[in-house]
């Protein structure tokens, strides 16, 4: 089962950019990846996921400004956050699935200013 940091998330202002990273500590080639974000006082929510075979999936509130992309030579996941939004203010979480293994990194807050 593989560890999972995410790094990327700061503040930036509305119609900003970022890009997350999430590093696994091995191989996730045979993982599914997913992004998650978590508002205060809301539930998780799924926001963007990228199959073993690179099929992606993205929750509608961000099609469009979002990308979900992964580089298994680095054991890395991405998501390039655009046209940010302060609805978008929320901790953002790795997910890594494979048969009954299910990882999630500790977060990276991300934060929209109007």
């Amino acid at each position: 089962q593989v560890q999972l940091v995410e790094s990327g998330g700061g503040l930036v202002q509305a119609g900003g950019s970022l890009s997350l990273s999430c590093a696994a500590s091995g191989s996730i080639s045979r993982y599914a990846m997913g992004w998650y974000r978590q508002a205060p006082g809301e539930q998780r929510e799924l926001v963007a996921t990228i199959s073993s075979l690179s099929s992606t999936k993205y929750a509608d509130s961000v099609k469009g400004r979002f990308t979900i992309s992964r580089d298994n030579a680095k054991n890395t996941v991405y998501l390039q956050l655009m046209n940010l939004k302060p609805e978008d203010t929320a901790v953002y979480y790795c997910n890594a699935k494979y048969s009954r293994w299910d990882s999630w990194g500790q977060g990276t807050q991300v934060t929209v200013s109007s």
